[in-house]
């Protein structure tokens, strides 16, 4: 057998690998509010995510990648050896992956963007040396590890605040919802359509205005808003009945589990269109030099290596996602419908704003903050400070061991094959 096919089956297979711990860590954090809720069950959620997500693999996941990770390091300076290069790509894959699977296993929400970071940031440092690297987006990086989770805290907490205080604190709590729902609904299609487009479409590059979007979305939430009362009182109805209303949800909170729901697709798909890159570049960055023979700075991503990488990565939610989702959705603070709206919305509404103010954010970092977010705004006590320890530990701990075991596994797979 040429010994290219094997190459590409054994990039082939670690890269599905990658995406199904992808799956089974990242789609999961985000899935986990809605589950713990019980707005959706597991298999709902499970079909959701991967129909989401491999939608937005395939109609906004950008068919150019860069072939290293956010710029972390100059593919041009191995130019000259595509192989070391390739097997950088190797280990890098193989190292981002068993931490995720590592985390996942022990039910730790991580970022994976930041695990494949750490592990090019390793084989960089062996292939070409420390100069190479750029430092500067490495403190980026771990500077977002502050800001993410504590802008979505204090986003998620005061959304909580203002519904708790308006609404559920009012004699008739239903009746206020019904008489807010048309404002709550123009502001969440608001949110949603602009970080569909700023978020989920930015592989795409539209080269779209912030305020002009802004000014033609407004009438498209307007409009919803307005029909948004029916929509409420329909919804409410149905669920409300006893046959159809399994988890005994009051009226108010059949309607922020229908939201939450919305938020949830959100989400899925704007994982699908931007975080399947990340067991999906590296693999094809191996494809690329198999086929030419050559390092490229930008590579093809074939629809068909979308379309697989997505399909990887919801079956990876569905086969170890469980774990993951509990500690989001019932381990960090008792989730209702209510609550999980709220940290859903407050993480969607933290990554518009922060990265149209070009701060950097980690999308699981944003969904962990607004769940303490609104924690906190029931009370101290209402938190798990052990689980939210180790998780705290588990995102310091991503960069640096990704990074010696991605050195680790180069040095290696050079002396063997090299």
């Amino acid at each position: 057998m040429n010994i290219d096919v094997i190459v590409f089956s054994i990039a082939s297979m670690i890269g599905l690998y990658m995406a199904a711990n992808i799956g089974a860590n990242d789609l999961a954090n985000a899935m986990g509010t809605s589950v713990g809720s019980r707005a959706l069950t597991l298999k709902q959620a499970v079909l959701v995510s991967i129909i989401a997500n491999v939608l937005g693999a395939m109609l906004a996941g950008g068919h150019v990648t860069s072939t290293i990770s956010k710029g972390i390091i100059d593919p041009g300076l191995l130019v000259d050896a595509p192989d070391r290069f390739m097997l950088g790509m190797f280990a890098a894959l193989i190292s981002a992956s068993l931490w995720v699977h590592l985390a996942t296993y022990f039910g730790l929400p991580v970022s994976t963007t930041h695990a494949i970071v750490g592990a090019v940031v390793g084989f960089g440092i062996i292939a070409v040396g420390p100069w190479a690297v750029s430092w500067g987006k490495i403190t980026t990086i771990a500077v977002s590890w502050v800001i993410s989770p504590a802008v979505g805290a204090l986003i998620g907490g005061a959304i909580f605040y203002l519904i708790e205080k308006k609404i559920m604190s009012a004699k008739d709590p239903y009746a206020t919802a019904v008489h807010y729902s048309p404002g709550l609904i123009f502001f969440v299609v608001l949110v949603l359509i602009l970080s569909f487009i700023f978020k989920g479409l930015k592989n795409l590059h539209l080269d779209i205005g912030f305020f002009q979007t802004v000014l033609l979305t407004i009438p498209l939430a307007a409009l919803t808003g307005l029909f948004g009362r029916k929509w409420v009182r329909w919804q409410v109805h149905r669920k409300c009945e006893l046959r159809s209303n399994p988890q005994g949800y009051s009226p108010v909170e059949s309607l922020f589990a229908q939201l939450q729901v919305l938020t949830a697709c959100y989400v899925a798909f704007a994982h699908g269109a931007n975080d399947v890159a990340n067991a999906i570049g590296p693999l094809a960055a191996i494809f690329s030099v198999i086929k030419t023979k050559s390092v490229a700075l930008q590579v093809e991503v074939p629809f068909w290596m979308l379309l697989i990488g997505g399909l990887a990565v919801g079956g990876g939610l569905f086969a170890f996602g469980a774990r993951v989702m509990e500690t989001i959705g019932k381990d960090i603070t008792e989730i209702t419908p209510i609550r999980g709206f709220c940290a859903e919305f407050g993480a969607a509404t933290t990554i518009l704003i922060c990265s149209r103010l070009g701060l950097p954010v980690s999308t699981t970092h944003v969904l962990v903050g607004s769940v303490v977010g609104v924690g906190l705004m029931r009370g101290m006590g209402t938190l798990d400070l052990r689980v939210l320890k180790n998780i705290g530990l588990s995102w310091i701990v991503t960069l640096p061991f990704t990074m010696v075991l991605a050195m680790v596994l180069y040095k290696l797979l050079t002396l063997i094959l090299l």
